[in-house]
């Protein structure tokens, strides 16, 4: 079973493309939802960050204030690197545990992790192909400035966290470009898939 992982940059439409992947039959995982459910309240994950972080970054449930807790860390890269060494660990347990059971399986050709800092952890190895969602630097700014709420500056230094999109790219056995229409995009994804399920 081919391993394909999906990266990219802030705001570059990897959920869409992660989505219509599985529309088309193919398994899929996201290492957002992965983190989310690795840090409900209780589980190890949200004991360490809410030990690190403190109660600033908990809502009145319990549950991690995602949004205090990224303007902590998009701002201090200590915390960052706090943060990610918490959580990474979990999520990649957790993508590879379920790319075992898969190829145990054998019920499909391929499958899909959704990482945005696949690059960054050093990660790409792992898989065999690796897909980069990609878009120009300036349509990247102005959807994670749209998406976020964000003001030019912070959407910036958000951005300026993750290694830029034109070095994702050289690097990836496949791009698919957002740049373009919805139907564009869709196109790519459709031939992807295509020819990920007729890989042996």
């Amino acid at each position: 079973m081919l391993k394909i992982a999906l990266t990219g940059g802030l705001a570059t439409g990897k959920s869409h493309v992660l989505a219509r992947v599985g529309t088309l039959g193919l398994p899929t995982i996201d290492a957002d939802i992965v983190a989310r459910e690795t840090t409900r309240p209780g589980e190890p994950a949200w004991r360490e960050v809410h030990e690190r972080f403190g109660d600033a970054i908990l809502q009145p449930d319990g549950s991690l204030d995602r949004q205090a807790l990224a303007s902590i860390v998009f701002s201090d890269e200590p915390a960052r690197r706090d943060l990610e060494h918490i959580l990474h660990p979990p999520i990649y347990a957790t993508i590879a545990a379920w790319l075992d059971d898969l190829a145990q399986a054998g019920a499909h050709r391929a499958a899909v992790a959704d990482i945005p800092l696949l690059y960054e952890t050093g990660h790409d190895g792992d898989f065999d192909k690796v897909v980069v969602v990609a878009c120009a630097p300036d349509t990247q700014l102005r959807r994670v400035m749209a998406r976020d709420g964000l003001d030019k500056p912070e959407a910036q230094r958000r951005i300026a966290t993750q290694l830029p999109l034109t070095q994702k790219a050289a690097r990836a056995d496949i791009v698919i470009s957002t740049e373009g229409t919805l139907q564009r995009t869709n196109t790519q994804v459709d031939r992807l898939v295509r020819e990920m399920s007729q890989a042996t």
